[in-house]
């Protein structure tokens, strides 16, 4: 009886090591998805001037709780997307009190669409406009994981509490270095509401978009939501050579380098008959460079005949100057034909400034991407024309035709009259 006892215990222990085991591995597996999962917060001002009636005839909170739930409804499942608003809560006169007023109204995380719309339908505009603290919190909710992150922000108003400046929050969480973008809507902004979302879009290279209607909002927001499920691309270091011969060849990516002034770098793609490649390059003036320069991108063979570039000048006013070029290489009858070797070439004409140290060199930013051809060589474009080959032969035809007929009625007419 023992013996029994003990041998049921065995295989209810085997039983629950093999269910621990299945199970560990899904949780590691969610957790993984998690910490790589994009992640959005949106930040929403609920004071007292949401109020206002001036968007398609209702309120600015109408409208903002209307674009919520489209938002909402049409939100990526791989999206971890959390709500947080400034000015929901505290009704007094107190600065100090209601420049703490904000609070994680639905938490980062899968999301529930109907938790989170129940929680939206409870927002009244109430209180006070700490767009800075609400910043400062939001980045907090958004810690941790590898993916990206996104605050989007919809506010009708400046911060009312200076003197922490929201540019300057902004600028500190672009600092850390984590990879947070905020993205600012205005709903119809005053020029000072502008400049100030303006400046804290700017500072962490996200976008600002003035808003006056109803779908401008939910389009805006839909768009900036997708946006943050997009695959990002890292860029990865490459070292041109100094010739073709040396360089490294490239496949399809985004690269990396350093340039120094007035050099030239080179990189290698190989090219199939029957794909195309296409390139570009930018060149950023890191430091203080004279106003004249310029970018050439090449595409030449091993034997150093060009098959095609690219260049672009600038005057001072940009501090990035970009240029790109395609070449289409058509199929081969030969199955076993082999790939090209096309070499591109990287040239800047950017000096510097009296006193600017010249190293490291300016950065570069390649990109290369080889796809599939046209379908056949009368695709490929020919001086500029492609397929306008076509209505170009038959206009002159037309004209041709056209001259013979005038001619011919021109005679006759003049024949006419002097008969006549």
């Amino acid at each position: 009886m023992i013996r029994r006892q003990r041998s049921a215990a065995g295989v209810c222990a085997l039983l629950a090591a093999l269910a621990a085991g299945l199970a560990f591995p899904a949780a590691a597996a969610a957790d993984e998805t998690d910490q790589t999962a994009p992640k959005v917060e949106l930040v929403l001002d609920v004071s007292g001037s949401m109020r206002a009636r001036d968007i398609d005839g209702g309120t600015r909170m109408a409208a903002a709780k209307q674009a919520f739930n489209e938002v909402l409804d049409a939100t990526p499942e791989e999206v971890r997307l959390g709500i947080r608003t400034l000015g929901a809560n505290y009704r007094g006169d107190d600065r100090r009190t209601g420049c703490k007023d904000t609070e994680q109204l639905y938490p980062v995380g899968p999301l529930d669409r109907t938790e989170a719309k129940a929680a939206v339908a409870t927002l009244a505009p109430t209180g006070w406009t700490p767009i800075g603290p609400a910043l400062l919190k939001a980045a907090h909710d958004l810690d941790g994981g590898s993916g990206t992150r996104r605050i989007v922000l919809i506010s009708d108003g400046e911060d009312t509490c200076q003197p922490l400046d929201p540019c300057e929050v902004a600028r500190e969480i672009a600092a850390k270095g984590i990879g947070l973008t905020i993205d600012t809507l205005g709903l119809v902004p005053d020029a000072k509401t502008r400049d100030q979302l303006s400046c804290i879009a700017d500072a962490t290279g996200g976008t600002y978009t003035d808003v006056r209607h109803k779908e401008e909002l939910s389009d805006r927001v839909g768009e900036l939501v997708d946006r943050a499920a997009d695959p990002v691309v890292t860029p990865v270091a490459a070292e041109g050579a100094q010739r073709c011969a040396e360089a490294p060849t490239l496949k399809s990516g985004l690269y990396t380098d350093r340039e120094e002034f007035g050099q030239q770098r080179w990189y290698k793609v190989a090219v199939e008959p029957g794909q195309e490649l296409r390139a570009s390059v930018s060149v950023a003036a890191d430091r203080a460079v004279h106003p004249d320069y310029g970018v050439l991108l090449r595409a030449v063979t091993v034997h150093g005949r060009e098959i095609v570039r690219g260049e672009a000048a600038g005057t001072g006013r940009t501090d990035v100057v970009s240029t790109g070029l395609r070449y289409p290489k058509r199929e081969s009858e030969d199955e076993t034909a082999a790939a090209e070797t096309v070499c591109l070439q990287v040239t800047n004409s950017f000096s510097a400034a009296a006193g600017v140290k010249t190293t490291p060199g300016l950065p570069l930013e390649l990109t290369v991407d080889v796809v599939d051809g046209p379908s056949g060589h009368h695709d490929v474009a020919s001086f500029g024309l492609g397929r306008g080959w076509w209505l170009l032969g038959a206009l002159v035809l037309a004209g041709f035709l056209a001259g013979l007929l005038w001619g011919w009625l021109s005679r006759w007419r003049v024949a006419v009259w002097r008969t006549n």
